[in-house]
């Protein structure tokens, strides 16, 4: 799976990390990716994987919580 945001497409970045030595190794930056349910547009609950910053933007719209059924478990 791509660690990818299933709105805005973030994805990892890259560059160097440079030690004390001035030495250069190559790196990524990875993006904060929280599993959330939401509801699409059809009206269906299913979960993907979106930035925090597009959780906090407001991009998507949470799916409530399922109440539980009676008389199950």
């Amino acid at each position: 799976m791509a660690r990818r945001c299933e709105v805005c497409g973030k994805g990892p970045g890259s560059g160097n990390r440079v030690s004390h030595a001035n030495n250069k190794t190559r790196r990524r930056w990875l993006p904060n990716l929280q599993g959330v349910k939401v509801v699409d547009e059809q009206g269906e609950r299913r979960r993907i994987r979106v930035c925090t910053s597009c959780i906090g933007a407001g991009k998507i719209k949470k799916a409530p919580a399922l109440k539980p059924v009676e008389g199950s478990a």
